[in-house]
């Protein structure tokens, strides 16, 4: 086994991938899923909302926008409906990098993250904390002269300083070229979309699990977009970006698509 790899505590890739009903986590991460979801009951609703957002969102810049290159940072473990599977969907020659520095992710991914011939779907091992190697190395598969959805979904919320976070997105923005866009989802503690829970869930994660987590309010979740045009409906929570019906309901996760003037 990969020596990067612990067992013995929790990880943020496979408790996700336990909350979305998937295979690939282990006792310890279930166990510390099991209590966040004690600590707040709709932490499963988040994440199958948050995945239910990006099929939206990609399948929009793919078959509305024309968007055919994806760096989609942050991966997590494979489930169903990845990024590439949604894009190549619309468009089999859709090109797509994932971006994450988790080695049980990266081995999953290289077995099962497997596009059309048609397209790429390529890897990369880097950490979100360092977006001019990810930049340099997604210029191997994408052409930075062309426009790219960048797809920052519950990543930023493991960068713990706000300024830090805001130059991570300025450089990937800046790396881009007009007609991009950003696709962003951040928890949130904020009691219009019922957050109030997050708070002692996160408390807990941050003394059980890793990567450590914040949440973060409106203001500094709009200023990631500093500089973008936003499409509609705005900042939102991510289940109610683009609904498939006007009854969906709210999740403590805000959501939002900016597209680079």
């Amino acid at each position: 086994m990969n020596d990067r790899i612990r067992t013995d505590v929790a990880h943020n890739a496979r408790v996700w991938n336990y909350w979305l009903g998937g295979k690939d986590n282990y006792p310890v991460d279930r166990a510390v899923g099991d209590q966040v979801t004690a600590f707040y009951p709709s932490i499963g609703e988040v994440a199958r909302a948050d995945r239910a957002f990006l099929g939206r969102a990609v399948t929009h810049l793919a078959a509305e926008a024309g968007v055919r290159q994806f760096l989609d940072i942050g991966t997590g473990l494979p489930t169903a409906d990845n990024t590439h599977e949604v894009a190549q969907r619309v468009a089999p020659d859709a090109r797509i990098v994932y971006v994450d520095n988790d080695p049980i992710v990266l081995t999953h991914a290289r077995a099962l993250l497997t596009g059309t011939p048609e397209g790429r779907t390529e890897y990369v091992d880097a950490d979100a904390h360092d977006p001019e190697r990810i930049v340099a190395a997604a210029a191997a598969t994408l052409d930075l002269s062309r426009p790219v959805a960048v797809m920052m979904l519950g990543i930023l919320n493991f960068v713990l300083d706000t300024e830090e976070a805001r130059s991570i997105v300025r450089t990937l923005m800046a790396a881009v070229p007009s007609g991009s866009y950003l696709v962003l989802t951040h928890p949130t503690l904020e009691p219009e979309l019922g957050g109030e829970g997050n708070k002692a869930a996160m408390a807990f994660w941050n003394e059980n699990a890793t990567p450590p987590i914040t949440a973060r309010d409106r203001a500094e979740f709009v200023s990631f977009l500093d500089g973008l045009d936003v499409l509609e409906p705005g900042v939102v929570s991510c289940a109610r970006w683009r609904p498939p019906s006007a009854a969906g309901h709210t999740v403590a996760q805000f959501g939002a698509v900016g597209r680079k003037p």
